[in-house]
């Protein structure tokens, strides 16, 4: 006796909703492991961008005495000609000092933050160069007008990044890098330190802070350091 078998054509309604089911399980499974692994590139590629700027940086000591400040910005102009704005007090206004002399692209001052989302267009003409939006780091002062110099302490920070909001008061975002903040320091090392959640401050040990002064810190009790923040969209 011959059985007649139907064949289905496809999917009933109920077998769709299972294998809809499954689906977003296995991807709510691995988004966390996916957006680890985008803030670790991130990060990498903001610490080899930190460690190109520490290049144009000592650079610029070398022909000028010290890193970028107020007190150079006239040098620059006289010495190159450039007509670029070192105006403001932003770190975008400090960086272009190093556009004007050492390097010719914008692209090592990125880093992919909440105020810097999309990567500089690499144009340098007056008005267009380090735009609002164009720079991830902050830049660390040794006071109002003056830049660091190479001879000082060589834990001294002098390039930051996430800051919290591009704020200038050594606040960082957590969310950015995944609880790390890139920081150069004088001895041209770059490194990732872990972002504390409470205050969002990074720790150097024994309750003191990137922005501690005072005896038995990087700063000693004579500088007072001043954190400029990158220019964000608006301002």
């Amino acid at each position: 006796m011959k059985t007649n078998r139907q064949h289905r054509g496809g999917f009933t309604l109920v077998e769709l909703l299972v294998v809809i089911v499954i689906i977003a399980a296995l991807a709510g499974l691995a988004l966390p492991t996916i957006m680890k692994n985008k803030s670790v590139a991130d990060r990498t590629e903001a610490i080899s961008n930190a460690r190109q700027i520490g290049l144009n940086l000592f650079s610029f000591d070398e022909e000028y005495g010290s890193f970028p400040g107020n007190d150079t910005a006239e040098d620059v102009k006289e010495t190159t000609g450039t007509a670029l704005d070192f105006g403001g007090s932003f770190s975008n206004d400090y960086f272009r000092q190093l556009i004007a002399t050492v390097g010719k692209s914008e692209k090592i001052f990125w880093a992919k933050t909440p105020y810097s989302k999309k990567k500089p267009d690499d144009v340098i003409e007056p008005g267009k160069a380090l735009e609002a939006g164009e720079v991830g780091f902050g830049y660390v002062m040794a006071n109002q007008t003056e830049g660091q110099s190479s001879s000082g302490e060589p834990s001294r920070p002098v390039v930051v990044t996430p800051l919290y909001k591009a704020g200038t008061n050594w606040e960082f975002d957590p969310e950015a890098f995944g609880e790390k903040a890139i920081i150069l320091r004088l001895d041209q090392s770059a490194t990732a330190e872990t972002i504390r959640t409470d205050n969002r401050y990074v720790n150097i040990g024994e309750g003191r802070f990137l922005q501690t002064t005072g005896d038995n810190t990087p700063w000693g009790a004579d500088l007072n350091p001043i954190l400029r923040g990158p220019q964000t969209k608006g301002q």
